[in-house]
């Protein structure tokens, strides 16, 4: 009996170290973290399937672009630093907080400094009220409450984000202009930022191969490509982004790309159920919910649901019943000619719209153009979407966005890429569209609107091409490079003169918090 029990315990330690060796090498294969005991989500369509090579002679290319360059990765970023010790602690403080509490503040939330104005009193807002921890916050220009929060400067944080000086994403800036150059910014929301696990954004692979091109074309000048996106921001925000930070460090060029944040059909919809008849059919995937659970915590786990998948046991496949509901479409607006005047646009485009025009005023005002992109969405009515290959993408679409059906995503998505293909026309704009030439492909999506890190660099590719066009242009006319600004622009942003300062969030009953000095601002 006792060599039984020996023996058994033999088993259990030799198939536990094993499970462990598994686990740590499948995690290092993945390039996820080892030591962290809750991974990072998936953003891999297709579980890692990279179908770019399949895809990639269906973008057109530019003269003096060769193809080979579209495998040719970004340096690594000379800012990208350890971690320090104090976030990796918070880091797990935050993780094991926001799974006991539910909260939508999460984790990656505590590594930004936000907006004094826009926090105000954090125990008068769910979002903030309760953290464990303090905030990180800024004082806003002349009070404005937008844009809600800001990278932090030149940081590493635990997602691996890389901020510059700006607190933007990517390498190190420089506020003045060198000479013979040219500077392009890209603004807009989770699309452009992308993940902070990819280890660089669509900006950056258009940035790096931009370089090549002038490297070969024309090596007398540098182009600086910046990142001033973040997740969440709709365009008012983007707006303020681009007065506040943007138009003073004189772009030549600013490429606004968004479309999914103020993307809401609920406006146009008739004979929708009730809100509690909704939440009864909401459909659950097909996935068993042990897998499911275990994929948050093992990359093991992750590859048990790859390999389910390429068996195809999927279950589900094809889109779930949703429920009867009519588009009401407004009545006179022209679905393929939109008039942009008019004055119940869907979509929340006439707030968008003014949104662009302000930003049109804040460029104009530092004598720098504006490119409008049109924005892809990963949905066909009629689509096949594997619920475990393509897992979020399948939750996104039938989940998430239940009840809208596929057709009605589709239709409005269409929509609102000719009413900004219009818009740019009209104020002679240039237009990249994304929607039109990028491949699509469920493998290249992680949801309906976020690229895989590979479909990302498919997509910078598509950019890329329609880029070097705009480049040829300006180059041919004298208007690119322009000289330096006068007068000097000095060596300090002035947006980010002042430094964030900690606050704390303390809202237990019984202790009020100052709102004047907690939001910065005098009252």
């Amino acid at each position: 009996m006792r060599k039984l029990l020996t023996n058994g315990l033999v088993l259990v330690v030799t198939v536990a170290l094993g499970l462990v060796v598994a686990e740590t090498a499948t995690r290092i294969a993945d390039d996820l973290p080892v030591f962290e005991t809750d991974l990072p989500p998936s953003y891999g369509g297709g579980l890692g399937r990279d179908t770019t090579p399949e895809h990639l002679d269906e973008v057109a290319r530019v003269e003096g672009v060769p193809r080979e360059w579209f495998f040719v990765r970004p340096p690594p970023l000379p800012n990208r630093h350890a971690v320090p010790e104090q976030w990796k602690a918070l880091n797990q403080v935050m993780v094991e907080w926001s799974r006991k509490t539910g909260s939508p503040f999460r984790p990656v939330d505590m590594f930004k400094d936000w907006n004094a104005a826009f926090v105000g009193n954090p125990c008068d807002k769910e979002f903030f009220a309760n953290l464990p921890a303090g905030l990180s916050v800024f004082e806003p220009i002349e009070g404005e409450a937008n844009p809600p929060y800001r990278f932090p400067i030149n940081a590493t944080t635990p997602e691996r984000l890389v901020t510059n000086e700006f607190g933007w994403r990517g390498p190190p800036v420089q506020f003045a202009r060198s000479p013979r150059s040219i500077r392009i910014v890209f603004v807009g929301a989770s699309t452009v930022a992308n993940p902070h696990t990819f280890p660089y954004s669509m900006p950056e692979w258009v940035g790096h191969w931009l370089n090549m091109w002038t490297a070969a074309r024309r090596p007398d000048i540098r182009i600086e490509v910046m990142n001033a996106a973040r997740e969440s921001l709709n365009s008012t925000s983007i707006e303020a982004v681009v007065r506040q930070e943007v138009a003073p460090v004189r772009p030549d060029l600013v490429v606004y790309s968004e479309g999914g944040n103020q993307f809401e059909l609920d406006s146009i919809v008739r004979n929708m159920p009730s809100a509690a008849t909704l939440a009864q059919a909401r459909p659950v995937d097909g996935l068993t919910g042990w897998l499911r659970a275990a994929s948050r915590y093992s990359a093991l786990a992750r590859r048990v649901q790859s390999a389910v998948g390429l068996a195809g046991l999927a279950e589900g496949a094809r889109e779930v019943p949703k429920p009867n509901y009519e588009i009401h479409w407004p009545q006179g607006l022209d679905e393929s000619d939109p008039d942009l005047a008019y004055p119940d646009l869907p979509l929340s485009l006439n707030v968008i719209q003014r949104d662009l025009d302000r930003i049109r005023a804040d460029l104009a005002a530092v004598d720098s153009e504006f490119a409008i992109t049109s924005f892809i969405w990963a949905v066909k009515d009629g689509m096949i979407v594997d619920p475990i290959r393509n897992k979020v993408l399948w939750e996104d679409l039938n989940v998430r966005r239940y009840p809208y059906r596929y057709r009605d995503l589709e239709r409005l998505a269409a929509f609102q890429n000719r009413l900004l293909a219009k818009y740019a026309a009209a104020h002679g704009l240039p237009f990249i569209d994304v929607a039109g030439r990028m491949p699509f492909d469920s493998d290249l999506f992680a949801d309906a609107v976020h690229e895989t890190e590979s479909g990302g660099q498919l997509k910078a590719w598509v950019i890329l091409q329609q880029l070097v066009q705009i480049i040829e242009q300006r180059l041919a006319s004298g208007t690119w490079p322009k000289p330096l600004p006068l007068p000097p622009m000095g060596d300090v942003h002035p947006a980010f003169v002042k430094k964030p300062w900690h606050i704390p969030v303390d809202c237990k009953p019984g202790k009020p918090v100052d709102s004047a000095k907690t939001s910065g601002i005098k009252p």
